[in-house]
């Protein structure tokens, strides 16, 4: 197994983290930027109504429509990766007395520039030599020091993907989210671009997942690799760079980097490297099946059930904590209440985990109740311990599939009934008892009435709104539906009547309060994606169709004006290619496509 050191768990020392507060939307912006720094709780302040059926108020969107100079991610205005400062507000790691000032970097790109900190990891203190002094008469020898456990390696509980991938990608690439490296154009690319760095044959990527502005991925020989923003050590691995700006001459297409100007990435943020496991203890013989990564987190899952993860959770008020011993955790870590899991997740700032029993587990930050679990102030730190929470469990009703949304989440029973919780100001659970209520939240899972019968087998939620796709190939959509998020054109939207849309106190449609078959898609849905606001489905034929918030090209489409309906992605690179993935960041999006001439392996 390449690159990997087993060896005694070990405990990283002292960090020194950073943190700003995220900005708060302008009144007249438009919902913007990664939901890692979005104050969710925030976002309906205008007065809106239900339809009479209802006779329930409800509530806008907080920030007008319109294009701005910010452009989204998932809940923060866009800003470009420029500079990092050496500021710090002493985020408490390992609990050790030493700290370390971070790595100051300037960067120079063509977007507006915005600070962003950094951190490295302090070496361990070496162990104390044994005293020679004669010890005192009588004086008790010292106890001897305590052994770390070796891991164990439990029974295989899911075996690895095997297939290599081609990985195609586009949108916003300041932040090296595209882990194109330091060439030019590796900024503002319009359309899918096969990445270089991820070759099939000598790579071979088998699987990928995009967090807010750092992607992971999984390789056919069991490493794990990462690259884009290190901020509270996302990426698990040293990315300290002292060789200065580094310009590379490309000259390929489909980027709007035409000026020296767009350099200036750090090589080890922008380009793929792997985890640094050499702090972590991991039994002989672990394999790596499964990746997810939040706004400022990343997760790995093992074939024997364990949990690895580093990064930190966000919460409104700057840096939460990752587990109750780690602040910030800048290596692999071992999630240590959690065992025989075979499913994980990411959504902004909390983690879903799914065990063999059908058990749900989820932790994090829980200010909009995505935890599904009541999290008060003053023990609001038991967040960060995984807990069950409500969900039906075992081989009748127990869950068989989890996934997140920026703030809310869903779970499909064997049943089929599928349950919702979190953040519900634009009903993006699809429960609209209180949809367009300010601080609205569901906060215990609940059944989705309005998806029963739909016979549901994939399901992703956004920043305001979800989409699933159904048996029959049906693609569905519902939540917020001012800003291109449904795919459904606005005269469309306009004609809906009674309880199927919620609208404004000027009679425009606010929140789509049914789920809606997004038209326009050629072909059966098998497989759908959503970020803050754009979104991308992959159909049984092999191509994928976007639409949404395209002020970064994260559409695909070439246009950075919203595309407002579904329509095809399409261009020379993926014209010819069967899809079968996609995954969405906030500024950002890649797709996927099987390496057919590749050999599949699963490394070991």
């Amino acid at each position: 197994m390449a690159q990997i050191k087993y060896i005694k768990s070990k405990k990283p020392a002292a960090e020194q983290e950073t943190d700003t507060m995220p900005p708060k939307r302008g009144s007249a912006a438009k919902a913007s930027a990664k939901h890692a720094a979005d104050k969710p709780m925030a976002n309906t302040k205008a007065k809106i109504t239900k339809p009479a059926p209802k006779g329930k108020a409800a509530a806008t969107k907080s920030a007008a429509k319109g294009k701005t100079a910010a452009a989204k991610t998932n809940g923060t205005a866009k800003t470009s990766r420029a500079k990092k400062s050496p500021d710090s507000d002493s985020a408490e790691t390992d609990g050790e007395a030493e700290t370390k000032k971070t790595a100051t970097k300037a960067k120079t790109t063509k977007k507006t520039t915005a600070t962003k900190k950094a951190s490295s990891a302090e070496p361990a203190a070496p162990a104390p030599k044994a005293s020679r002094k004669r010890k005192a008469d009588g004086e008790a020898p010292a106890a001897p020091a305590k052994k770390v456990k070796l891991l164990v390696k439990g029974p295989v509980l899911k075996e690895p993907p095997t297939q290599p991938l081609n990985v195609y990608v586009f949108g916003e690439g300041t932040a090296g989210e595209l882990g194109l490296g330091t060439a030019k154009n590796c900024v503002d690319v319009k359309r899918p671009r096969l990445n270089p760095n991820l070759s099939a044959k000598d790579v071979g990527v088998v699987q990928i997942e995009a967090g807010g502005m750092h992607v992971i991925a999984l390789t056919k020989d069991n490493k794990i690799l990462t690259w884009g923003v290190n901020d509270q050590g996302t990426l698990g691995r040293d990315t300290t760079w002292d060789g200065g700006l580094k310009d590379m001459d490309d000259n390929a297409s489909d980027s709007d980097s035409e000026s020296g100007d767009d350099n200036g990435l750090n090589p080890k943020e922008s380009t793929p490297g792997e985890v640094d496991w050499s702090q972590t203890a991991l039994a002989e013989g672990t394999r790596f099946v499964e990746v997810a990564a939040g706004d400022s987190t990343s997760f790995v899952l093992t074939d024997d059930g364990k949990v690895y993860g580093w990064g930190t959770f966000r919460s409104n008020d700057g840096i939460f904590g990752f587990t109750p011993e780690h602040k910030v955790a800048t290596r692999p870590v071992l999630i240590s209440n959690l065992k025989n899991v075979t499913t994980i997740r990411a959504g902004a700032n909390h983690a879903l985990a799914m065990d063999t029993k059908g058990a749900v587990y989820a932790w994090g930050s829980g200010q909009q109740n995505q935890l599904g679990r009541r999290i008060v102030e003053r023990t609001k730190a038991e967040g960060l311990i995984p807990r069950e929470f409500g969900l039906p469990k075992g081989p009748k009703k127990g869950i068989t599939s989890i996934s997140t949304g920026a703030y809310h989440s869903f779970a499909i029973s064997r049943t089929g009934d599928v349950y919702a919780w979190g953040l519900n100001n634009f009903g993006e659970t699809g429960i609209m008892d209180n949809a367009g209520q300010d601080d609205a939240v569901i906060m215990n899972p609940r059944v989705v009435t309005a998806l029963k019968g739909k016979n549901i087998t994939s399901i992703k939620g956004g920043g305001h709104h979800s989409l699933a796709a159904t048996e029959e190939g049906d693609c569905l959509v519902w939540g917020r539906i001012d800003g291109s998020q449904t795919g459904i054109s606005q005269s469309e939207l306009d004609s809906l009547t009674g309880s199927a849309v919620i609208k404004d106190e000027k009679d425009r449609p606010r929140i789509l309060a049914e789920p809606y078959k997004v038209p326009a898609i050629d072909g059966p849905v098998t497989h759908v994606t959503a970020a803050s606001d754009h979104n991308i489905v992959i159909t049984k034929q092999g191509k994928a169709w976007s639409w949404g918030f395209s002020a970064n090209y994260q559409t695909g489409q070439g246009t950075d004006d919203d595309v407002k309906v579904a329509t095809m992605i399409d261009n020379t690179a993926i014209r010819e290619k069967k899809l079968n993935g996609a995954t969405t960041g906030g500024q950002f999006s890649i797709i996927t496509a099987p390496a057919d001439d590749v050999p599949t392996s699963n490394g070991i």
